[in-house]
């Protein structure tokens, strides 16, 4: 499994036979300006929440690619009136895929359209492909529900908000990792907006005084797990 991040809380995941891409927010954000949206290939787009940082390029790259969303049934039916493939689910819930399994987990975060309508519950995502099993928390606080998803699923890498101010913080990421169980841990949704900007090195830092790993990758490069 190849995991590419394209900046911001966008992750492109290729496994062996499917490509997925995680809340496509790259034309808007200034960070990722040589990332071409065009040039994206993703047979799904999975969408934590409806927030414009999390869906802007959505409808560009799914029907470039006749893509089928999956994501909370809000989103869902938002996108299918719009003539895109969709798959609904809602927390708890897994089902299986081409590809491997998706388990739709809890987020404690706000979810609406640019609009303002409502975009149903935020949430995260359990991805079991290539015998190996990611957690993606999307935006979310620490919840105590994060010490459920170890007692059905031994993770090999945890991708966390790390930002602060609208998601937890560097603190609270590594008590996240302790209840996940998982000390490899790959941050997210930093440095976009001045509200989230980090400093990398104290972060890695303070990961590593608890022996865990804080990978923070440059726009554009890729982990293989």
């Amino acid at each position: 499994m190849k995991i590419t991040f394209l900046g911001h809380a966008c992750l492109l995941i290729e496994t062996r036979r499917s490509s997925l891409i995680i809340d496509p927010f790259i034309s808007g954000n200034p960070l990722a300006k040589e990332v071409s949206v065009n040039s994206i290939k993703a047979d799904y787009i999975l969408l934590t929440h409806a927030h414009q940082d999390h869906i802007l390029d959505v409808e560009l790259i799914a029907k470039n690619n006749n893509s089928t969303i999956v994501s909370n049934f809000e989103i869902v039916t938002h996108f299918q009136n719009k003539g895109i493939n969709g798959h609904p689910m809602n927390h708890g819930g897994s089902w299986d895929f081409p590809f491997g399994s998706i388990t739709y987990t809890p987020a404690i975060h706000t979810s609406s359209f640019p609009d303002g309508s409502y975009g149903g519950q935020p949430g995260g995502f359990v991805i079991k492909a290539d015998d190996q099993c990611i957690y993606i928390a999307g935006d979310t606080a620490l919840t105590y529900d994060m010490k459920l998803i170890p007692l059905r699923h031994r993770l090999d890498l945890a991708v966390l908000p790390i930002g602060d101010n609208f998601t937890m913080g560097i603190k609270d990421a590594i008590i996240a990792s302790d209840f996940l169980n998982c000390s490899k841990i790959l941050g997210y949704h930093y440095d976009t907006f001045g509200f989230i900007e980090i400093d990398h090195l104290k972060a890695i830092n303070q990961f590593k005084e608890q022996q865990k790993e804080l990978i923070l990758l440059e726009i554009s490069k890729s982990l293989t797990i």
